[in-house]
């Protein structure tokens, strides 16, 4: 599908599809914002679980096609806007680095973060087939010590996935700190489309809250 189609981006404040706002803008990626009020529900409510039953955001509609889950959202985007040079190419040797990290965020490192934060012990390997938390940690400070990127020297759409998905893990201290992490955190942090986001993020989560209180 062209690149041309509209894009509509369904998004909650402080939210996952936050990545996704910020890959639109760094991408220059022409799209319109339907917000969802998660505060008051409308996750749950018929008419966005049209959208996507599981009653999540992100979600996008692109032309006639819909795309949900933040890291295939993330991988799609980046692929139709080539242009902006977020994604190596099929052919590019470093495309296989790129989708192993995209892919690893969401099947291995969150499920990792959600035994830890739950307090659920691992009792072997294969009752954790995702990786425990101190495996998928270490692989992950052993890649970004390569840095300053997770392709070394290039930046690439992984690194706004994984620099916002550290913000908030780091942030909320569900995953201890490093002073490597806490370098890639200040770059992406830098970024001016991030603080930018972050700054409209917060102010209409404010008004959400206030206006469901």
């Amino acid at each position: 599908m062209s690149a041309d189609a509209k894009i509509t981006l369904f998004h909650s404040p402080i939210t996952r599809s936050t990545s996704v706002a910020v890959l639109l803008e760094e991408l220059g990626a022409p799209h319109v914002i339907h917000w969802v009020n998660m505060k008051a529900g409308e996750q749950r409510q018929p008419a966005y679980l049209a959208i996507n039953p599981m009653g999540k955001v992100p979600a996008i509609l692109h032309g006639g096609t819909l795309v949900t889950e933040q890291v295939a959202i993330f991988i799609y985007l980046a692929d139709l806007y080539a242009e902006a040079g977020l994604a190596p190419a099929p052919a590019d040797p470093q495309r296989g680095t790129y989708l192993r990290w995209m892919v690893f965020y969401g099947s291995c490192f969150e499920p990792a973060m959600m035994d830890r934060s739950q307090q659920r012990e691992v009792t072997s390997p294969m009752s954790s087939p995702y990786g425990r938390y101190e495996d998928t940690v270490g692989l992950l400070l052993d890649q970004l010590g390569k840095g300053p990127y997770l392709l070394g020297e290039r930046f690439s759409a992984a690194d706004l996935l994984w620099g916002m998905a550290l913000s908030w893990m780091v942030g909320f201290k569900l995953m201890a700190s490093a002073p490597v992490v806490e370098a890639y955190i200040a770059r992406f942090n830098a970024r001016p489309v991030v603080a930018r986001i972050m700054a409209s993020d917060a102010e209409l989560a404010a008004r959400h809250a206030a206006s469901s209180s």
